[in-house]
């Protein structure tokens, strides 16, 4: 009973951040400012989805395979979210400034 109620918790904070992350989506202005609301927002959203899965299975081995896939999801979303960026960077997109900071080229 108590694990049902802790995996419920950890599946509305997991909810709640995927919520964020996709709001970060909508409010942010660039490229760069997006992708990075997403991957803070969406690591820790899945991390905890993930392991709301695993309370919920309890001790078995499902819960190994669970804790596998959050092991790679924590390495590789940041790994990609860096790769991304670093290739947008490289194709010339540019970082949003404000009207008042624009530099004369």
């Amino acid at each position: 009973m108590i694990l049902d109620a802790l995996a419920v918790v950890l599946l509305g904070a997991g909810l709640f951040f995927h919520g964020v992350a996709a709001l970060g989506v909508l409010r942010m202005p660039d490229f760069y400012t997006r992708l990075h609301a997403v991957s803070k927002a969406e690591t820790l959203g899945v991390l905890l989805t993930v392991a709301a899965l695993a309370v919920w299975t309890g001790p078995t081995v499902l819960t190994l395979k669970l804790a596998g896939v959050a092991l790679f999801l924590f390495l590789a979303n940041p790994t990609s979210t860096h790769a991304l960026a670093r290739a947008a960077l490289r194709v010339g997109v540019r970082p949003w400034r404000r009207a008042h900071e624009e530099t004369p080229a």
